[in-house]
């Protein structure tokens, strides 16, 4: 018996959600990558449902949101979900904590590639508080790692 997928769309949606709101700037430099937390989670969950193709079309979306160039957030949600979708089976066996690390690497990545193709934009000049929402993702991802799992568990998302 197959679960209903909505749980995972609605996430994402939250996970949209929580991106754009709005923040005081002196916390909005610290802001975590939700949307990308909660697609790794998905992508390492369920492969089979989550994997480059909705990272691209919610980072489309996230690119309308932002009003950046199309494509910018879309790319660089893409490169760590494919990270992840092709090392799923990996990232299952891991600690969680070995699990936060690979998650900040994958923020790290994310944020270098939204930087380099805004650089090549708009010329922008890189600072290194462009990675503080690395540090706090990996912060955050054993707490949403087990809400989301707890969620998936209860609601039986297959």
């Amino acid at each position: 018996m197959r679960g209903n997928p909505a749980f995972i769309y609605i996430s994402i949606i939250v996970g949209l959600v929580l991106q754009i709101i709005p923040m005081p700037a002196q916390a909005d430099l610290y802001r975590p990558d939700w949307l990308l937390l909660i697609l790794c989670y998905w992508a390492m969950a369920l492969p089979n449902r989550v994997s480059v193709g909705v990272a691209g079309v919610t980072g489309v979306i996230l690119d309308l949101l932002y009003g950046t160039a199309l494509g910018v957030h879309s790319f660089a949600l893409a490169v760590p979900i494919f990270i992840v979708a092709t090392n799923y089976q990996r990232m299952r066996n891991q600690s969680i904590l070995q699990l936060a690390i690979t998650i900040g690497i994958l923020s790290f990545i994310y944020h270098l590639i939204i930087y380099w193709l805004q650089f090549w934009l708009t010329s922008i000049e890189f600072r290194f508080i462009y990675l503080w929402p690395s540090v706090t993702s990996v912060l955050l991802w054993p707490w949403l790692f087990w809400l989301l799992r707890r969620f998936r568990r209860r609601f039986k998302v297959a």
